[in-house]
């Protein structure tokens, strides 16, 4: 589907108020007639953030909760906040508690409970942080910390300390230092925009930021890191990707984790995304009992690389307060990688990463290819098992 074919087709739902964009699945039509609302609705992104669930008694309409589940939303409020769009509710099966959209978007008991090496803030962010709401880790980039607000709450966020409490505001007062520091200091020349998750400004809001970044002579690269195309869909709007448009380059990392995400409401998003020239990549977080076999990592690569999301990062789930649950052995995603390189294409196989706990950085984790080394020899295995023999050139 070309532009001009989406823009048609967005233009004609919104001016003709007769069809929605994508049509709704069963699924969603169970979720539509709860809240007693129109396929029309759930196409309007504002709809959905307006109808997010956010108390065990709505949410206790729409799945069978398990004791544990309902022990974790209780606490919730003391820990991460619960919220789900509609649209990511409507993915859930009611019925089986390790759904794995189910696992990601309900609190659990699991949660309240931490252990020692788990921390706040895992990453480091706030000790790397010049000004409010900006981390300077790496020489040549920042993140643009622009908001605390997600459509849904990842129950593993590595940034469960700052999301959803509102107790970080954020306004133009503060991206007025931060656009300041990126300006004063020329090594810059990177910036990923992220939050919360910046999607859900307005696209006024998100345009000034973007239009002021893209103003500094040494911005070279801008990215947005979300996680709406996958839990909020409706989000990306025929708006929304011309305005973004207008800023080319402008590139997309978006948090995917699961193959059951990749529904046609997202492929349409997308689309819409990929066809205005913007270029998406993946950043999965690896889960138990969500992600962490081969099989279901390489399906959702290979669904990925059909929706045109280039595979970027495997993430080791960050330890943060509460997540013990969800983490698996470094082996586990080493094993993940050896199943996938080789096996398929190489468009899927991401990088497999760590974040070293403390502000150590990404630390890229592979398995062990070579064998030996010495004297300008390497002893290598390949994907097989076979081993080859390379020969440094003499200098």
């Amino acid at each position: 589907m070309n532009p001009a074919e989406i823009a048609t087709k967005e233009e004609q739902a919104v001016e003709n108020a007769a069809q929605p964009i994508v049509k709704p699945t069963p699924k969603e039509n169970r979720v539509i007639n709860f809240f007693n609302s129109t396929p029309l609705d759930w196409e309007d992104w504002r709809w959905q953030l307006r109808n997010r669930i956010r108390t065990k008694d709505v949410l206790s309409k729409l799945i069978n909760l398990t004791p544990e589940e309902e022990k974790g939303i209780d606490g919730a409020g003391t820990k991460l906040t619960m919220s789900i769009p509609p649209y990511f509710a409507s993915l859930i099966d009611p019925e089986d508690p390790q759904c794995p959209i189910r696992l990601q978007s309900v609190p659990q008991a699991f949660e309240l409970e931490t252990s020692p090496e788990e921390m706040a803030d895992p990453c480091g962010e706030d000790k790397n942080s010049p000004v409010h709401g900006l981390v300077h880790r790496y020489p040549d980039r920042v993140l643009f910390l622009v908001n605390e607000m997600c459509a849904m709450y990842c129950r593993y966020c590595t940034r469960s300390r700052m999301v959803g409490d509102g107790n970080r505001t954020l306004s133009t007062a503060t991206y007025k230092a931060a656009l300041d520091y990126i300006r004063s200091n020329k090594k810059i020349r990177d910036v990923l925009i992220s939050g919360g998750d910046p999607l859900t400004l307005s696209d006024n809001t998100l345009e000034f930021l973007i239009k002021s970044l893209k103003e500094i002579p040494h911005v070279e690269f801008v990215r947005i890191g979300t996680r709406i195309p996958v839990t909020l869909p409706q989000r990306v709007t025929l708006d929304l990707v011309r305005m973004l448009k207008k800023y080319s380059p402008i590139w997309m990392s978006i948090h995917f984790n699961h193959p059951k995400e990749i529904t046609k409401r997202v492929k349409f998003a997308c689309d819409l995304l990929a066809d205005s020239g913007i270029p998406m990549g993946s950043q999965t977080v690896l889960l138990k009992g969500i992600n962490d076999k081969p099989a279901v990592m390489k399906k959702l690569m290979h669904e990925l690389l059909k929706i045109r999301v280039r595979p970027y990062y495997i993430y080791q789930c960050d330890p943060i307060l509460g997540s013990k649950h969800f983490r698996t052995s470094v082996a586990t995603g080493i094993n993940i990688i050896e199943k996938l390189r080789g096996h398929t294409t190489g468009y899927a196989v991401p990088t497999y990463v760590i974040d070293g706990p403390g502000g150590g950085g990404k630390i890229p984790i592979m398995p062990d290819y070579i064998l030996s080394k010495g004297d300008g020899k390497y002893t290598l295995r390949n994907f097989a098992g076979k081993e080859y023999t390379y020969y440094d050139p003499e200098i």
